[in-house]
This record gives C-alpha cells, structure tokens and sequence, in this order.
C-alpha cells in the first residue's frame, strides 16, 4: 500500500507541496492499468496530454508532479472522478504487486483480514530497505464484538484514503474468499507530527463468499468423522486419567486435548498458552540476552536498558530519565507520550537518538536508529521496547560505529544486514540493467526511424521488389518487358540559361521543376527512371507491367506541362518550356552497379522515345505512331504532325498529344476527384517479376556493356 499511497496528490488542493519524490514502480503500475484497462492508444494519449515519458525505472525517484499530471488527465479522459481513479488504482495495485513477485510476502502478513492489516506497517518498514525515500502511511485496527472492524488510517497526504478500499476489497476477495463493505465513518486532521495529518476511520464489514454447497459438504464429512473422533477421545481419556496431576494443577488429558483437538480445525485455532509461577531469569542475564531494550512507566520514566543500548546512549544510566529526551519517534511519527504509543501498539516503532545527547565524539556520526515492538505490560503499568538497530547495510553500521558482535546471536538482524547488503547489489544491478535496457529501447527507437529513411531513400532508387531482393542479398536478373511506354523531357534553352545564371539559381530552378514532376509519378503511378541534368525520364509498364501503361504516361506528360508552367526561368522571369517525348514498345531492365546500383532500362524503345523528345516542339507532347496506336480511341486528343526525318529512324509519322478529352487540368494534377484509370486486382510483385524473369537473356552480363541513351 505504501507505493499506492505515493502514487497521487490530493488533485483539488493546491496547497499540497509538490516537491515530495516517488518511485518509478508507481508510475509503472499506473501505465500497465492504463494498458490493460484501456489499451495502448490510450496510454499514449494520456501520456502525451500529461506530457512525461514512456518508460519508468522501477527504483528511480520522480517528481511528484509527473504523477499528479498523469492522474488529471485520466480523470479528464476518462470522464470520471478522482475518487474512481484512486478505487480502481488501488484494486489493480494489488494485483500488480502479486505479478511483481510480492506474492507469497503479502499471503504470510495474516490469516484473516485483521491481521493482514495491522502488519502492514511491518511490511512497509521493510519494504523501506529497498525504497528509502518512502513515506508509508500507518494503519490501526479495532475488533468490535460482532465481528465488524474500525480501520483507522493515517497519511501525511490528503485526498488518497479512497485508494484503501480499493486495495482492501482486492485482498479480501483473493486471499480470505470474502467480500467487504467500506464506510468512512470519519474524517479528521491530527497534530500527530509535523504538520497536520489526515485520520480516515472506515468502517469495515466482512462477509463470506463460500457456497451453500460447500458448506453442507463440510457437514456431512463432520458428521462422519465426529463418531470417529469421540471414540478415539474416549480411549485417550481412559490411558491418561491415571496419571498424576501436574505442577500447573491440570489434568493430563487436559493438557493433550489442548494441545491436539480432533475436527477442531488446525492447532492454534485450539492453542491455550501456560505461564510460569516466576520469571526463571535474572536481571543481568535478560538485559545481556536482549542488549537493545528498554522498559519505561506511564510517564516516560526509563526503569531498564539493555547493555548496549546503554554503551551507545550512555545517559540513559540515570535513574528515572525520561525517554523522550534522549530519544524521538520517527515511525509511526506520533505525539510521544504513552496514550498515542499505546493506541498504535500493532506497529513497528522506530526511535532515533537526538544529537546533543550522545557524547561529543559521536556526535559526528550518523544517529542510531531502533527498530522493535512496544509491549504494555498491565501488571507493572510499564512499557517494554523490545528492539534492534535499525541497519540497511554494512556501511551504516560501520557509520554508526556499530559490530555484527553488538547484535545479540539470536537476533536476526545480522542476517538481515548480510542479505540486505546483496539485495542493494542486486537492486543497483537491476537499476543498471533497466538504464541499459532503456538506453537499448531508444537506440531501437531511432535505428528504426534511420532504417525508415535509408528504405524510403533506397525505394526512391529502385523498385520496391528489387530493392527488398538486394537487402537480402540476392542476385537481381534481367527482365524482359514486351510493352511498355517511356518518357524524356528537357528543358528548351536550358543551355543557354546555364551560362547567364549562377550554379545556384539553376539548382533552385530544376529543384521546383523535379518536385513537381515526382508527385505526378504517385498519381499516376510510373516509375521515374532518373534525371540527368535537365532530363527527366519515367516509364510506364516497367517494372509491374500494366495494361493502361500508356494512357498513364500521357496523363503524366500532359501534368508535366501544366507543372512545368509553374516554374519560371531566372533570366526572363517568364514561365520554363519543356519538351516531352513518348514512345511504346519492349526494353529489357536490370540492376546496374554495385556501388551505387541502378535499375536501367535498355533497348531500342529508350533510343527511339528520346527520339521523339530531341525532335519535339517546346510545350508539346510528342507521340510516336507506336504510343498513338496504344493511345487511339481513350480519350485524348491527338493531332497529327506528319512525316518527319528522325536521326536514325528514317521517316516516321508522329503526332502531338493535346489534352484529355474528359479530365480537367487539375483532375490531370491529381487534385480531382474523377477515377483516370480502372481499378485492377493486386498482383504480387515477386510473382510477376518472376514469371517476366522466365526468359533469361543468355548472358546476364552482357546487358550491363550496353549503355543508355547517352
């Protein structure tokens, strides 16, 4: 309860000072109940509203305020009060610590509720050996006579005494099959230390979730065993009343039925202790026996120490020397005096010795500190303190100027430094490996971001299939495409704008123009082969073959016009013209270099296509007869140019490419609504590539002599 407790400040009273420190387990629990309530979207959301980090370090120590602002966006997000948040805080806090190894520690603090409890001070002290820093709340519990129980609590912070029930009904439930009802019966504030401290009394009611059926199977089986178990009673009976009595005036069969009862359950429910007449133990041998204790009367009046006790506090030699003025409470950080020692009886206390009064040479030294139990003693009207050094570690009881030898042999605080010293290792350990494995998830983090980047410069380059096949290092083939439409443009004039204008007004220039162009391949998805200087060359049909290669590239030119208007020349400051060319027909494609490897196109189509850009008109689009038989009767207007001599080719009728005759510039732009192209059913790209990579060129190696267009 205690990492509960820390979890959240009151969130309607700003006076609450927020510079008190928690632990990472806090906020931890906090996102995995936000996961699995709600779910990782969730979480991230609120994580973002409340502005803190993904992670927490279990042992590290955090602002409060961290906390405070993740508990006031979840009320916010969630629509719900703090009151809810807290409750269902506190039940999920319970499950959390079971999964966090606390298990079997929290089962053993009781066999029924009370008990569970009243112990739970014992377990934040030594929950306080690993986490410091801690401010535990303390609890008192009150048995009335028909079974109904008053919880008294107590924090230092205000406002969180709606996580206890939550924490109360999830152990009632798992440990004690029962379920309780909570009230708070009252509220109040105490000067019990520093400041005022918050007094919760709940009260609390307890009922039993086992069935009828298993009730009446509990019968029956007593029923059959009680004969059993009289008739060996009434045997045991008649060998043991023979016997003498006892020094203690009991019988013997008295005596071996309290000790063993049949069908009396197990054997403390039927347990009677027995005292003897005088205490077989001298003063000498009790204060040697139990080093660290001390009794002392009503008034605070110290009628007995142990010998160590005395050897490190030497004042408290003197006769009737009051307790308070050697010692203060640190927990449970009552008043001291012996009305509120006696009404928190159930918790652990822990005494420090003021400064001035040791000697002067220990003074220096950090103050011993006792950890124990208060036992009243009604007979006498004296409190006993039966207790051990507070350590941590074997350098605190080397500070405080402290042996092992001091500690009596039977007391197992030795043990407890010794097995505490590994602990600390191993939580410092743990808190390394935790950095370490926080340091591991961001460098993940940012490696896949860069691994992101490097794929999407990567798929810039080359084909996404091929690219996948590089990165898993296999050899790219040569394939085949038997149709196909390529595309060059370039820029009228542009050698003539190179020469009166600076290096870095040309970049500017062709940087606005490709920019415009490479969001044009997204629209009407082609592939941009590359750019050299001024030229830009994308086909369509290569690399995933498609029947409406053509029509998309002519929708690409005619955008690329539109875009190329957009971007003016440095000289004139009037709009750049481009020319473009088109051709259709088959090319072989492949994987070129290592280095910097590129997918290049090859044949006689790429020739003939830059062809048609070389012989083209500026803000037009030249069509081979090849492009215009693919393109004739879908929608364009195409007019003829006539026979032309084209280098290479002889005589060749081409024709220009106008416009769309049912898409308007902007649709053309990708910014419309209108479908260009009919929707086809995905193909898998590997199968495709393969079933093109069927027919082998004969010798791979002499596709990557042949050059390009240049």
């Amino acid at each position: 309860h205690v990492q509960c407790e820390e979890t959240v400040l009151l969130l309607n009273d700003t006076s609450v000072p927020t510079f008190r420190l928690r632990y990472g387990f806090i906020n931890t629990c906090l996102k995995s109940l936000v996961i699995e309530k709600f779910g990782e979207e969730t979480w991230e959301k609120l994580r973002m509203m409340a502005e803190v980090q993904d992670t927490f370090m279990t042992y590290e120590i955090y602002d409060d305020t961290l906390t405070l602002r993740l508990v006031q966006e979840a009320c916010k997000m969630l629509e719900v009060s703090a009151e809810v948040v807290l409750k269902l805080f506190g039940g999920y806090f319970f499950s959390f610590c079971k999964m966090s190894g606390y298990d079997t520690m929290l089962r053993t603090l009781g066999g029924n509720l009370a008990e569970f409890v009243e112990n739970l001070d014992a377990l934040h002290s030594y929950l306080a050996l690993s986490y410091q820093e801690m401010n535990a709340p303390s609890f008192r519990v009150e048995t009335m006579d028909d079974g109904r129980m008053l919880l008294h609590y107590y924090s230092d912070r205000k406002g969180l005494y709606h996580i206890v029930p939550g924490i109360i009904e999830a152990v009632a439930k798992d440990f004690f099959d029962s379920e309780v009802d909570m009230t708070i019966l009252n509220q109040s504030e105490e000067n019990e230390r520093t400041g005022q401290k918050e007094h919760v009394v709940f009260l609390v009611v307890q009922r039993s979730l086992k069935s009828k059926k298993r009730l009446k199977q509990k019968d029956s089986t007593e029923d059959i065993q009680g004969e059993e178990n009289r008739q060996v009673n009434t045997k045991l009976q008649q060998r043991y009343t023979s016997l003498p009595p006892s020094s203690r005036k009991r019988a013997p069969w008295d005596i071996v039925r309290s000790i063993v009862r049949f069908s009396q359950g197990n054997l403390s429910s039927a347990f009677s202790p027995s005292y003897p007449e005088k205490l077989w133990i001298d003063q000498q041998a009790f204060c040697n026996a139990f080093p660290f204790h001390i009794v002392f009367d009503k008034n605070l009046r110290i009628k007995q120490t142990g010998v160590n006790i005395q050897k490190f506090v030497p004042g408290l030699q003197t006769k009737d020397i009051r307790l308070d003025e050697y010692f203060e409470i640190i927990h449970p950080q009552i008043i001291f005096d012996i009305s509120n020692i006696r009404k928190f009886i159930n918790s652990q206390f822990v005494l420090k010795t003021r400064r001035e009064m040791v000697p002067q040479a220990a003074q220096q030294q950090a103050m011993l500190k006792l950890r124990g139990q208060m036992v009243w003693m009604p007979s006498l009207e004296c409190m006993v303190y039966l207790c051990s050094p507070k350590l941590r570690s074997l350098q605190e009881l080397e500070e405080r100027g402290l042996h092992l030898a001091d500690i009596a042999q039977h007391d197992t605080t030795r043990d407890l430094i010794l097995l505490n010293q590994q602990r600390l290792a191993e939580i410092e350990l743990s808190n390394q490996l935790e950095r370490k494995k926080e340091e591991l998830r961001i460098l993940s983090r940012n490696l896949e971001v860069e691994k992101k980047k490097t794929e999407t410069l990567l798929y810039a380059m080359l084909p996404r299939h091929v690219a996948n096949q590089l990165k898993e290092g296999k050899r790219v083939e040569a394939g085949d495409f038997k149709v196909c439409t390529i595309l060059f443009s370039d820029v009228v004039t542009f050698t003539n704008i190179c020469a009166a204008c600076e290096p870095i007004q040309i970049v500017n220039m062709l940087n606005s123009m490709y920019s415009r162009f490479d969001r044009l391949t997204s629209v009407h998805d082609v592939y941009k082969v590359e750019t050299i200087g001024d030229a830009y060359m994308v086909v369509g049909g290569v690399p995933i073959p498609t029947d409406s290669h053509a029509e998309r590239v002519a929708n690409f030119a005619l955008g690329m016009r539109i875009a190329a208007r957009e971007v003016t020349n440095p000289i004139t400051g009037q709009p750049i013209q481009i020319r473009v060319g088109l051709h259709t027909g088959p090319v072989l494609a492949g994987v070129v270099g290592e280095k910097m490897p590129r997918y290049c196109l090859f044949g006689d189509t790429v020739n003939t296509a830059s062809r048609m850009e070389s012989h083209g008109v500026p803000d037009h689009v030249h069509l081979s007869p090849f492009t215009y038989s693919e393109l004739a009767g879908k929608s364009f207007e195409i007019k003829e140019r006539g026979e032309i001599q084209v280098k290479g080719k002889g005589l060749m009728t081409t024709y220009f490419l106008m416009r769309h005759l049912h898409a308007s510039d902007e649709e053309i732009m990708g910014m419309g609504d209108v479908q260009l192209y009919a929707k086809t059913p995905e193909r898998n790209p590997r199968a495709l590539v393969g079933n093109l990579l069927k027919k082998q060129h004969e010798k791979p190696s002499d596709i990557f002599l042949l050059s390009c267009r240049w």
